[in-house]
C-alpha cells in the first residue's frame, strides 16, 4: 500500500517503461490520491484505483 510522500510511476501506454511520475498524498485502501506536475500543463491532484493497470510502482527516498 503506498504512502503519503512515495513517488509513484505510471506507464500509460502499457510498453513497459514509465512515462510519469507523481507523489502520493494519501491512500485509502482502494484509491491512490496523488499531486503530479504536467497534468495539462498544471499541477493537480488526481486520483486512481489502486488496482490501476497503468501504475507500474511506488518508490521512497531513502537517506
Amino acid at each position: 500500500m503506498p504512502s503519503p510522500g512515495a513517488i509513484i510511476f505510471f506507464d500509460w501506454d502499457h510498453g513497459g517503461t514509465c512515462d510519469h511520475v507523481g507523489i502520493v498524498e494519501r491512500c485509502d485502501g482502494t484509491t491512490v490520491y496523488t499531486v503530479e506536475g504536467n497534468s495539462g500543463d498544471a499541477v493537480k491532484e488526481r486520483s486512481y484505483a489502486i488496482s490501476s493497470d497503468s501504475i507500474m510502482g511506488y518508490g521512497r527516498v531513502v537517506y
